[in-house]
Order: C-alpha cells, then sequence, then structure tokens
C-alpha cells in the first residue's frame, strides 16, 4: 500500500491548526533556520518504503499507518509511505531482509518492536540483523501493569502479601516474549511463579486469568485500560505495581498512564529497604527498556546521510508536540510522548548492551527458574 500525499491531505481548518501548531513548535525547538536549510539542501525520497516485519492490521502494522501521514505532511517535499508488510518469524524474517537489502538514502526505513529487540539481545541465531548498523529515528513507549485475583487479598498490600504464600499461575506466549521482565521482577519480589507458556497473545493471558485459571496476570497500558481497567472497578483483579516508564536520565518513575500505581521498584524497596540492584536488576532494566521504553522504533541505515536523519527526527519533533497529534495519540499510543533522537540513541545502546555474562546468567535463571532455554 503506497501512502500518498492526497492520502494524508486533511480538512482546510485541520491544515490552519497544523500550520500555527508547526510554526510554533520550530520556534519552540528552534529549528527554523535549521529547517529551511534543509529543505533547501536535502534530497528528500519521493516515497520512503517503510518495512513491517508484521502481518496487515497487527499493532505494529497500524502503528505504522498511523504515524506515515503526519510524516508525510512534515518532511519537506511530503514523500509518500509504502507499508511493506513482511511476516514471519515473529518478526526476524523481516528485520533480516531489511538489514541484507535496505538502501541507505533514505528511502528505507524499518518499523521493530519488542519481539525484534529481544531476539537479537539474547542472541537467537535466527537473527541477522544487527542495531549496531542502524539510527533510530524516533520510539514509542507503552507501560505495563501486574495485577492479581483478588482471593489473594483486596487491596495490593494483602494482595501481595498473598503472593508470597504460594505458588500462583500466570499465561504468557512464551518466556523470552514481553513478559520476561515482568517474570524477572516478580523473582526478584520473591513470587513463585508458575508460567505456563504458550498463549497466543496477552489477550488469552487475560482470559485464564477472568477464568480463575491464573492467580496474576500482566498487560500493556492500552490493554489494561481497555479491558482490566472493568475488571477492577468491579472487584475483580487488584492491581499490584506498573512497571513504570524511563526518564530521560534512564531513571524508572512512575508511569503516567497510572500515577498513583507505585513501580515494581517502589515494591522492591518497601519490601527489602533498599532500592533494587545487581545482576537480577540489570537484566529486568535491559529489557525493560527494549521492550517497553523503546517498544516500538523506527530505524534507518547506519549509512544514511545525517542530514537526512535529523530532517527525519527534527519532522517527528514538530508535530508531536502539537494539540492535534496529542489527541489523536491519546488512544493510539496512550499518554506517551515518542521520544526522538539521541536520547533514543542513549536507551538503545544500553539496553542492547548485553556482555557475555549477563547473557549467562538469564539463561541460567530461565532454564532453573522456568526449564526454559534460550
Amino acid at each position: 500500500m503506497t501512502i500518498h500525499k492526497t492520502t494524508t491531505a486533511r480538512t482546510s481548518l485541520g491544515r490552519l491548526k497544523k500550520a500555527a501548531a508547526l510554526g510554533l513548535a520550530i520556534a519552540g525547538f528552534g529549528l527554523a533556520a535549521t529547517a529551511s536549510v534543509q529543505a533547501q539542501d536535502v534530497e528528500v525520497p519521493g516515497t520512503i518504503k517503510w518495512t513491517i516485519p508484521f502481518g496487515v492490521g497487527g499493532g505494529t502494522d497500524v502503528w505504522a499507518r498511523f504515524f506515515a501521514p503526519w510524516f508525510s505532511e512534515h518532511i519537506p517535499s511530503q514523500p509518500g509511505f509504502m507499508i511493506d508488510n513482511v511476516p514471519g518469524g515473529g518478526s526476524i524474517n523481516g528485520a533480516n531482509i531489511f538489514a541484507m537489502r535496505a538502501k541507505s538514502d533514505g528511502s528505507d526505513w524499518l518499523g521493530t518492536s519488542a519481539s525484534t529487540q529481544y531476539p537479537a539481545m539474547l542472541g537467537d541465531r535466527r537473527v541477522r540483523y544487527d542495531y549496531a548498523d542502524w539510527t533510530p529515528i524516533l520510539a514509542t513507549p507503552t507501560g505495563g501493569v501486574v495485577y492479581a485475583q483478588p482471593s489473594l487479598g483486596e487491596d495490593p498490600e494483602s494482595a501481595l502479601s498473598g503472593l508470597l504464600e504460594q505458588s500462583v499461575k500466570l499465561a504468557i506466549q512464551s518466556h523470552t516474549g514481553l513478559e520476561l521482565p515482568v517474570l524477572i521482577a516478580l523473582d526478584m519480589l520473591g513470587v513463585e511463579v508458575q508460567a505456563v507458556s504458550g498463549m497466543r497473545g496477552r489477550g488469552e493471558g487475560r482470559l485464564a486469568f477472568e477464568r480463575g485459571e491464573a492467580e496474576i496476570d500482566f498487560q500493556t497500558t492500552s490493554a489494561y485500560l481497555s479491558s482490566v481497567a472493568p475488571l477492577v472497578e468491579s472487584g475483580r483483579a487488584v492491581p499490584l505495581f506498573s512497571l513504570g516508564v524511563l526518564n530521560d536520565e534512564g531513571q524508572i518513575v512512575r508511569d503516567p498512564a497510572f500515577p498513583d500505581l507505585p513501580t515494581f521498584s517502589e515494591v522492591y524497596e518497601n519490601l527489602n529497604g533498599e532500592a533494587p540492584s545487581g545482576t537480577a536488576n540489570e537484566a529486568f532494566r535491559k529489557f525493560f527498556a527494549s521492550g517497553f521504553t523503546l517498544q516500538k522504533l523506527i530505524m534507518v541505515p547506519k549509512d544514511t546521510p545525517e542530514a537526512l536523519v535529523e530532517t527525519y527526527r527534527e519532522a517527528a519533533l514538530e508535530f508531536v508536540d502539537t494539540e492535534e497529534f496529542k489527541q489523536e495519540a491519546d488512544a493510539q499510543l496512550g499518554p506517551y510522548t515518542p521520544i526522538v533522537g539521541d536520547i533514543v540513541q542513549q536507551h538503545l545502546e544500553d539496553a542492547m548492551s548485553l556482555d557475555d555474562d549477563l547473557r549467562e546468567w538469564l539463561a541460567d535463571w530461565l532454564e532453573t527458574k522456568h526449564g526454559a532455554r534460550i
């Protein structure tokens, strides 16, 4: 599917509002002069092929199709976008193909997700791509909440105490999927978890919880707000903690979607009298960062001209701070502001850098605790 300029056109009133917001954004970021120079000097491709290593209609595909018109309107010359869905291997197939074939002239983009990051971090033998060969344009964060059956306790404190007194079940897709940092966090808290794998999605895990087949569950922000919040309101689920979000300094702080809910780090400190630390916490932080703070990424080949990279980043900076974008993005992304530019690079380099000792610890922990192998 090619998304042309005509496809991204909005009403005249919308364009006037966006033009006004664009002027404010450029002034606020001090980019007016730079944008003017780049508009003249940078040759932006007429069409950008955006490889999405997932099927049509999936979360990452919907995410890309949401962002494409915004980029098209704000990149000089307003290029068209062709969304190229290449599913298979949990995103590994499409990422491998992109690594082999993508051109470095700014015409090739890749959309990645946690299921693209995690295999690279874990040294999956199927992976033929290296994040060091790519440059990030933008990242969109998400959050997550762990919650429990009210039979364990009617409030977070008593429910957590109940968790520590018995073995509990958690329905997951896989031990090395998005649930990995949640499993590490629960283990650090001293919860004995029987992780039952094979769910086809987090939705199936929630249904297992609702049927009483699992004592605890975990959902990302959008699913929690739409499907779990009603359970909490009716007394059928008790929220325990959020995973939090990373600030620009790399510290875990409260999730803006759940400001009244403590983070995992806060719960750990309350239980142990000190902040979490050590190898397990390092593993948690890295997989939390790559799976949640950087849950979805726009990447281009590292050899893409710096001027083009800056043009794409500046286009993002121009629209992410506008009220129109925030309103439209709230339903799609939640109350999270996309991260652009060097901050993404810093978080990404830190998250993806697993040394051999940490990877060995993780492999041993997975096999010992859950009978799973990388």
